[in-house]
């Protein structure tokens, strides 16, 4: 394999503008108090047949907040999250600076300096399960943010040519082969222990689990911990989950992904002697029932917050390590 391949700034990271300072009517973010499940669950039949549920999370984390000092080499401030809930929304505010201790930045291979942010979106409290698959990549369409209210944005946009020639580790596109930030050793993008990096804009942001913001909210446990909420309104859980999904007696498991490195690589991908497979988003493929979850990292189950089943995502050690779709209703 080649050596590890590092670009001028002006070329460095894989999305350069992540725009959260618009509010995605889509994107349903609260913390309301923890506890009981008194979740309302409903079933419907759209006019092509397809099944959906509604279920409401008006009783979990309306009322999150965090608040803790932040300093870095170029910035002394208070990081704060604060969520709340409407009758009908979950919503968020932050400054997008992170409430736990993170890498260096600027760094060797990440020359961005963070800054705060001006985050605000929201999300339905009613999210709707349904059979859809839906995108949820680049700048207008961040899959979720983390309770600190971190953006969860877990594909980059470098790419590379047939040839491997001619790469970017950020916009413009060079190419059709997508660099993935995590998972190999060809290309880097400066991420810290927290899987997570600043955009050329500042905006710190996380690729993979948060480890620094797990740790703090499950006080260093093995637990299933609730990290965030998605553009759809259901929540995100990090790395543990019950080993029966319906059980939550069954015991606590590491949630493994349903992905998989393929056999051989696409035709016209450049050539795994400069870059081994794991390079590429396009060097994996969704196989149904290989790990715990589906094509979106995520399922139907039971959980703390939500005793009586609910459909979640999760943050997992393995790819694609934050759901790259939804399925709930945008």
């Amino acid at each position: 394999m080649n050596a590890l391949k590092t670009f001028p700034s002006s070329q460095r990271h894989a999305h350069l503008s992540l725009i959260i300072a618009t509010t995605l009517s889509g994107l349903g973010l609260t913390a309301c108090g923890g506890g009981g499940d008194s979740t309302n669950t409903t079933t419907t039949t759209t006019a092509t047949g397809t099944s959906t549920t509604v279920i409401s999370t008006a009783s979990v984390l309306c009322n999150y907040s965090s608040s803790a000092p932040y300093s870095s080499a170029t910035l002394t401030a208070t990081a704060t999250a604060t969520w709340s809930c409407s009758s009908t929304l979950r919503s968020l505010t932050a400054n997008g600076l992170p409430d736990h201790a993170i890498g260096t930045f600027p760094n060797q291979s990440n020359p961005n300096i963070i800054s705060a942010q001006n985050v605000s979106v929201s999300a339905t409290l009613t999210p709707t399960e349904t059979t859809v698959a839906t995108p949820r990549t680049g700048p207008m369409a961040i899959p979720g943010y983390a309770l600190n209210g971190i953006p969860i944005d877990p594909a980059t946009a470098g790419t590379c040519n047939d040839t491997g020639n001619n790469c970017a580790m950020g916009p413009p596109s060079v190419g059709t082969w997508d660099i993935e930030a995590l998972g190999q050793s060809s290309f880097k993008f400066g991420t810290d222990s927290n899987n997570a990096h600043v955009q050329p804009q500042g905006t710190y942001h996380y690729h993979g689990v948060p480890e620094g913001l797990v740790t703090k909210l499950s006080n260093g446990n093995k637990v299933m911990t609730l990290v965030g909420w998605a553009a759809d309104g259901f929540p995100i859980y990090a790395r543990y989950g019950y080993t029966v999904a319906t059980d939550a007696s069954s015991g606590l498991k590491i949630v493994k992904g349903s992905y998989r490195t393929k056999a051989s690589p696409d035709a016209n991908r450049p050539s795994t002697s400069l870059y081994a497979m794991g390079a590429f988003k396009q060097d994996y493929e969704y196989v149904a029932g290989l790990g715990d979850l589906d094509e979106c990292n995520g399922r139907t189950g039971v959980t703390p917050e939500f005793p009586k089943g609910i459909y979640h995502y999760y943050a997992t050690d393995t790819y694609p390590y934050l759901q790259r779709c939804v399925k709930g209703k945008l």
